[in-house]
C-alpha cells in the first residue's frame, strides 16, 4: 500500500510538472525593442512623450493590464487590445521634462506574459 501510495505522489508530481511546462510554453512573451528608454540630454519644458516598440514572441495573446511610472513624472500608456502571436505594438512614455536634472525611472508593464511583469527603464537629462 505504501508503495503505491508512493507511486501515486511520484506520477502526479511528473503531471503537474509537465502540465505547467506546457501552459508556460504556450504562454504570450511580451519582447522590448529595448530596456532602456534613454532621453538623451532634452530641454525643460520639451517634448515630453517617447514610444518604445515590442512584440509578443508567445503563442497566445498578449493583454497588457497596466503600464505604470514609478513616480508621478512618468507615465506610461498601453494598448487595450490584445496583441496576437508575433505582432507588435507601441507604449508610450511621458516624463515631465519641466523638472531639472538626471532621471533614471521605470515603467512596469504588467501583463500575461509568461516571464512576469517587464520592466522599461527611463533616463536622460533635463536641462535649463
Amino acid at each position: 500500500m505504501k508503495y503505491l501510495f508512493l507511486s501515486f505522489l511520484i506520477l502526479a508530481s511528473t503531471f503537474h510538472a509537465f502540465a505547467q511546462d506546457e501552459a508556460e510554453t504556450n504562454a504570450p512573451v511580451l519582447k522590448l525593442e529595448k530596456m532602456i528608454l534613454d532621453y538623451g540630454t532634452v530641454a525643460k519644458g520639451s517634448n515630453k512623450i517617447r514610444s518604445i516598440k515590442f512584440t509578443n514572441l508567445g503563442k497566445s495573446p498578449l493583454i497588457i493590464t497596466s503600464c505604470e511610472g514609478s513616480c508621478d513624472c512618468t507615465t506610461g500608456k498601453c494598448p487595450k487590445e490584445p496583441i496576437m502571436p508575433g505582432k507588435s505594438g507601441e507604449i508610450t512614455v511621458s516624463y515631465n521634462t519641466d523638472k531639472v536634472g538626471k532621471f533614471n525611472k521605470t515603467v512596469t508593464i504588467s501583463s500575461n506574459n509568461g516571464n512576469g511583469n517587464v520592466y522599461l527603464n527611463v533616463k536622460g537629462v533635463v536641462q535649463e
